[in-house]
């Protein structure tokens, strides 16, 4: 509770005045979209996530960089794109999330980018599968600024956490995290705030309370238990939970699985954030993973004219028409999510 009040007062304390008064505009012209399906656009995005790479050093089974699916090139994000994006974005952005797919600390330049964006006040996260917290890695985490830690954990024994993180190693998991506690104590640091993310599938939901008490063991801040996006779904899978309260999945009781959500003709993710890819690609939001629903290209504009642009606006207006008409909505389970 009490990380949680820190984190909370840490993450207001980097408002401003130009960004409050951002965050007036995206939520009144969502507002007023909705109201008469007309879609309208002010402002620049509250939140941002960007993709420093989409290579990643495990193979997990429903993750498009742990399958090796992608179309699109895998990559490292550039210099100069996150530099002048940054620079545009900064006064009004007030979220930055360094992830989208891959790893991120396999780009050499990450936690300095990371430094950038944190000395422009913008609060900082990413999340990580945590090998490649060194010693070197874990101490400048700390030093960058980064205001929240993310660590994939998914299972508390090596039995059940290669279950779904192939290729992994439990232990480097946590060696990587006592690092990181303890320079953020060695150097009198409240961040980053470190969470274990315990995505709960079928052979590790009988850990759950295990991964509390391993968080509580090792000084972990909190942890958050994710619901899994499973691609295959409707025909069931050997990864949905047991226990439904953990699942975006229902039975329908006749061999098919269905979606638990309500398909809304709207997306208050289109009017507050957006993701960036390595390559400089803006895309409606982390359900596209393989950059189908391409909004515009940093490299040949800035972000302000795609933002604003004919091509986004039309987007923005095909979701209010009918977002069962876009089929990465049609697999949308946005909200169904639970917290440790």
């Amino acid at each position: 509770m009490r990380s949680t009040l820190r984190d909370g007062l840490n993450f207001f304390s980097k408002l401003t005045p130009l960004r409050a008064l951002n965050a007036v505009q995206v939520t009144g012209s969502y507002v007023l979209s909705r109201l008469t399906n007309r879609s309208r656009a002010w402002g620049l995005p509250m939140a941002v996530s960007l993709e420093p790479t989409t290579s990643c050093n495990l193979r997990c089974p429903e993750c498009p960089s742990g399958l090796r699916s992608f179309t699109r090139p895998t990559g490292m994000l550039e210099g100069d794109v996150f530099y002048r994006t940054i620079d545009e974005l900064a006064p009004r952005l007030w979220y930055l999330t360094f992830y989208f797919q891959g790893e991120p600390y396999l780009h050499p330049q990450f936690l300095d980018m990371v430094q950038y964006a944190s000395r422009k006040k913008i609060y900082t996260a990413t999340s990580t599968n945590a090998h490649y917290l060194t010693e070197a890695n874990a101490r400048k985490t700390v030093e960058s600024g980064l205001d929240r830690l993310i660590v994939s954990l998914d299972g508390t024994t090596q039995e059940v956490y290669q279950q779904y993180r192939v290729g992994g190693r439990l232990d480097k998991v946590l060696e990587g995290v006592k690092r990181v506690v303890k320079y953020k104590q060695e150097l009198r640091s409240a961040t980053p705030r470190i969470i274990f993310q315990f995505l709960v599938v079928r052979p590790n939901e009988h850990q759950i309370d295990e991964a509390r008490q391993l968080a509580r063991d090792l000084g972990v801040d909190d942890v958050w238990f994710k619901t899994a996006q499973i691609y295959d779904y409707q025909q069931g899978s050997p990864l949905i939970p047991t226990i439904d309260y953990y699942s975006r999945y229902q039975n329908n009781q006749d061999g098919t699985w269905s979606i638990k959500n309500r398909l809304l003709n709207h997306c208050w993710k289109m009017w507050h954030s957006c993701v960036i890819t390595w390559d400089g690609l803006v895309v409606p939001c982390c359900f596209d993973k393989d950059a189908e629903y391409r909004l515009g290209d940093l490299k040949g504009q800035t972000f302000r004219q795609l933002w604003h642009g004919p091509k986004y606006q039309g987007f923005r207006k095909a979701l209010l028409k009918g977002r069962d008409q876009v089929e990465m909505c049609r697999n949308c389970t946005e909200g169904t999510r639970v917290w440790g």
